[in-house]
């Protein structure tokens, strides 16, 4: 396979280029398959690659060529396909055919249809350089392309001014977060001498009085932006604006899991550095809360996603933070395939209703829409945690590791737990049980979404029914094939700091008080929503306080709006008449001086002989008069 693994990448690039330059040529069914085809070969590949690896033991290097070099600092443009990387190539291309293969049928008749083919297929490319560099620079490489990538499919709809908005969010905010991964690409380059893995991560444990502190942080902001966390989280529910195909692929399967490859990769600098190890527990957790209390109201089916993805983010994040590494990677695959599955079928749900996203505008879709319904009935499942759904085994693995070390942990782990369980089932409720609630028009439109659409929400649930079985917990780790798997990636740590094992009696009580939790508030929702057939009070109506709140996402974004954007804009306004009137005013002042006085002495040049002589005896005249005075 080693002669293969350049395909990964290239082919998706070509994708793009395809269809980039024949969008206007080329038919809608032409496009979609090249666009799909390519990513699947991708796939395939990929599992090629996977089988080598699990049949050799050893990772795949590809050097391609010699980048930079610069004295004794090298940065080749090579590949690294290991265990963990290896699977983060099945996740893109075998979720991100899916998602091709889905946005066919929901892109239909679009104007734009070979132009976002191009841009998927562009990202995906970008996502697969992400993780199969060797190095820093390779993999920053791809972490700027997914950015603007996301930027180029957020804003897909640009003629609409708050798709803008979003879209320029969305890429501002990245910056921040991206500003703090290159100080620390340059920091570990500085420290290493090199950026390369296989020079930084075995000599890390030696390297005493290494900076760790300093390069896990700015990493870990880098991670902030990219994986939507406090405070960097706001860009994530904004950039729904984008179409639903961009919210499953970038926002749900792969773009936003960066953060946490990189973290997971870097894992041996992180584990010698435990006070930003706390830190990234406490941010982690901290967001899987605040996120999952703004999405206990929202109104928005695509919202109330996007909330709970910023949410799990948080817990993969929180497992990071307790040196769960295999937990965190695990629950960002289940997250990858139920999450994927729900924002798909968010969209057919959409795409049913004529593009209605009011949830209070929904209900009753259950016999209109019955494969969505299953589909998205599993999804919730296993997002709420509740066994046999993958969503239970990677949660419940985050949740034990976070009990090992702080109970409170735990606690706070397992209340987010509950309002997630709530949320969705309250989405699940008001989507589809009751009556309809739209209007005429939409009623009589209602219908199941096309074979390209359904089967892509069918393969994902089945993913998200049988995919926590790769992580089945008790018996010591014995069954855990994943952790197993992720051993030789994550052995550098486990060496530092051994996690602390539970008795498997302790295990199952957490599961069990976990599942309790999450079974307590999907009673709960039933009874609100299904039962009593509560809907959400519209926009002009009143709510209480700590609703107000929640609806209106905690006032972030005005707050950011208050301390931060208009202080700088009144800065900026300041500076820019001080760069205009004063150091403008200066520069042009010196370059206009002399053109005045040219305009000036111009008027002696007259042509006139005679004045020409008179000056001439003027002089003569200023000479004599000047030696005299001098005498």
């Amino acid at each position: 396979m080693d002669n293969y693994i350049w395909l990964i990448p290239v082919l998706p690039l070509a994708g793009f280029i395809i269809n980039g330059l024949g969008r206007n040529a080329l038919s809608e069914k032409t496009i979609g398959f090249i666009g799909s085809l390519l990513v699947l070969i991708s796939f395939g590949i990929s599992v090629g690659a996977f089988l080598q690896i699990q049949s050799t033991g050893h990772a795949i290097n590809v050097h391609i060529y010699d980048w930079i070099k610069v004295g004794g600092f090298q940065v080749p443009f090579s590949f690294l396909v290991d265990q963990l990387s290896s699977l983060m190539l099945l996740i893109i291309t075998g979720v991100g055919f899916l998602i091709h293969l889905y946005s066919i049928g929901y892109m239909h008749n679009d104007d734009g249809f070979g132009k976002f083919f191009a841009y998927l297929n562009l990202f995906v490319f970008f996502m697969l350089l992400l993780v199969m560099g060797s190095n820093y620079v390779v993999m920053f490489i791809g972490w700027e392309g997914v950015g603007l990538c996301s930027y180029l499919l957020i804003g897909f709809w640009y003629t609409n001014p708050s798709y803008a908005g979003a879209a320029n969010k969305a890429f501002i905010m990245n910056r921040i977060g991206d500003l703090g991964f290159l100080l620390a690409i340059f920091l570990i380059g500085d420290t290493f001498k090199s950026v390369a893995f296989a020079d930084i991560f075995p000599h890390a444990a030696s390297m005493h009085g290494a900076p760790f502190v300093l390069i896990t942080i700015l990493l870990f902001v880098g991670a902030t932006g990219k994986s939507a966390q406090i405070p960097l989280f706001t860009w994530l529910p904004d950039a729904m604006a984008g179409p639903t195909p961009v919210s499953a692929l970038i926002h749900a399967a792969t773009m936003v899991t960066a953060g946490i490859y990189m973290i997971a990769r870097s894992n041996i600098l992180f584990t010698l550095a435990p006070d930003t190890m706390h830190i990234i527990a406490i941010i982690g957790l901290a967001t899987a809360i605040f996120a999952a209390l703004i999405a206990l109201t929202q109104t928005d089916i695509k919202k109330v996603l996007a909330y709970s993805t910023v949410s799990q983010l948080g817990y993969m994040f929180l497992g990071l933070g307790v040196g769960a590494y295999t937990g965190a990677f695990f629950h960002l695959m289940t997250h990858a395939f139920f999450k994927g599955l729900l924002f798909l079928g968010a969209g057919s749900v959409i795409h049913g209703v004529s593009g209605e996203q009011d949830m209070r505008k929904m209900g009753g879709l259950k016999s209109k829409l019955p494969i969505t319904f299953v589909t998205m009935l599993i999804g919730t499942l296993a997002i709420s945690g509740i066994p046999p759904f993958a969503g239970f085994f990677s949660k419940d693995e985050i949740l034990a590791h976070a009990f090992a070390q702080s109970p409170t942990l735990y606690i706070i782990g397992v209340i987010g737990a509950m309002l997630t369980a709530f949320y969705m089932f309250r989405m699940l409720y008001l989507t589809f049980y009751g009556k309809f609630r739209g209007t005429h028009e939409q009623e009589h439109h209602l219908h199941e979404s096309p074979p390209s659409m359904t089967i892509p929400l069918i393969v994902l649930a089945i993913l998200s029914t049988v995919g926590g079985f790769i992580g089945f917990p008790g018996n010591g780790g014995q069954n855990h094939w994943l952790q197993h798997w992720l051993a030789p990636v994550f052995a550098p740590s486990t060496a530092v700091y051994p996690l602390p094992e539970l008795s498997q009696s302790t295990e199952y009580l957490l599961m069990v008080v976990s599942v309790c939790a999450a079974i307590l508030a999907i009673a709960y929702a039933y009874m609100k929503y299904n039962k009593n057939a509560h809907v959400p009070v519209a926009d002009t109506e009143e709510r209480s306080f700590l609703s107000n709140l929640s609806y209106h996402k905690f006032y972030v974004d005005e707050i950011y709006d208050a301390l931060i954007r208009k202080p700088l804009d009144a800065l900026s306004g300041l500076l820019y008449k001080v760069d205009r009137k004063g150091i403008d005013g200066l520069v042009n002042g010196i370059g206009d001086a002399p053109v005045e006085a040219s305009k000036g002495l111009r008027l002696l040049q007259t042509g006139n002989v005679g004045f020409y002589i008179f000056m001439m005896v003027i002089g003569i005249i200023a000479i004599l008069v000047y030696s005299l005075v001098k005498i």
